[in-house]
């Protein structure tokens, strides 16, 4: 496996074999498995907010077999303790002394499975680990493998025995999205699929290891993001705070969502520079969980979506020209210029 950063072409045919990979068993969800794979190429975390039974716990799994990462899995219920999260700190009578026992925390990739059944003092287990990337046990910090991203899942219609997520937690997920139900016909490739395997259990072959997904996470530092993107992304963010329609727009890491999510989308693509067309791509998912409504509208049942989706048509965007019609040499993968 490489060990040095890959360049950008690199990480699109990579990233292509990781979602190739992950299609053997997920079917039909091309877009969906794109947007949270890059979440994990932009070292953030990922909210899925769906029915049961539709995959959400398959691609977890999934992504961190073919990524070759460890994952581990915390079934969220309301006796659930922080120290069943993070770990705790046990007495070795062989030894006299107390030491440190990891919890499920410590993998690359954690399933946090209905997070919202937990209550709110174990949710906020997690918030150090999401944006510091270490737990404190009795005043003593630990550090979580790199790379490191929580996949939490919860049911967006069920309520009762539900602890809603703080605003803080909830800011602390790059993404929130969904995965849908299947079509006819993707609902029967399943079945013929799980035919075929005659199992329901799957194992996925590693088609990279840790140190490759590392050094995709470190390539996507070198994609572009022009000052008019800047100013676009920023925009966007200020224009949902002064919506008549919220009571609270997204914050700062709003900004920071949308760059980091248009950088992993041009990534993807084989692409070193951030377009206009890739922040209007992931601008719901990276900013609709992040404004909360005005009571009256989140009585009717408003969706936060549609404020974005407002705030894009509101927002001009930046015009842009081709790199290959501007004068002298020029490269594809050089940024286009604003005009």
């Amino acid at each position: 496996m490489p060990q040095s950063v890959p360049n950008l072409q690199m990480v699109a045919d990579t990233s292509a074999l990781i979602l190739d990979a992950m299609e053997t068993v997920i079917v039909g969800k091309r877009a969906e498995l794109e947007l949270i794979l890059s979440g994990l190429l932009a070292g953030g975390h990922v909210l899925l907010e769906d029915l049961p039974g539709l995959g959400k716990t398959l691609i977890a799994r999934s992504l961190a077999q073919v990524t070759g990462l460890e994952v581990g899995r915390v079934q969220f219920t309301p006796d659930l303790m922080p120290s069943d999260v993070t770990g705790s700190l046990l007495y070795d009578q062989r030894r006299q002394e107390f030491e440190f026992r990891s919890g499920p925390i410590f993998n690359n990739v954690v399933l946090a499975d209905e997070i919202n059944r937990a209550p709110s003092k174990t949710q906020a287990a997690l918030l150090e680990a999401m944006q510091e990337r270490q737990v404190t046990v009795d005043g003593v910090s630990h550090k979580l493998p790199a790379p490191f991203m929580v996949i939490a899942t919860q049911n967006p219609i069920e309520f009762e025995g539900t602890y809603p997520l703080p605003e803080a937690q909830i800011d602390r997920f790059l993404l929130r999205t969904s995965i849908g139900y299947p079509t006819e016909a993707d609902d029967a490739e399943i079945i013929r699929r799980r035919l075929q395997r005659r199992t329901d259990g799957f194992e996925l072959e590693a088609v990279l290891d840790q140190q490759t997904v590392l050094g995709l996470q470190a390539a996507l530092e070198d994609v572009v993001v022009s000052d008019p993107v800047i100013e676009y992304c920023v925009a966007i963010v200020h224009a949902t705070r002064s919506s008549v329609s919220v009571s609270a727009g997204a914050s700062p890491r709003g900004v920071e969502a949308l760059v980091k999510l248009g950088r992993a989308r041009a990534g993807l693509a084989g692409r070193s520079y951030v377009t206009p067309d890739d922040i209007k791509a992931v601008a719901v998912p990276a900013l609709a969980h992040r404004i909360v409504l005005r009571p009256e509208l989140w009585v009717r049942g408003a969706d936060t979506s549609s404020v974005v989706v407002d705030c894009l048509a509101q927002v001009p965007t930046p015009s842009t020209l081709p790199a290959s019609t501007l004068p002298g040499p020029t490269t594809s993968t050089n940024p286009p210029s604003v005009l």
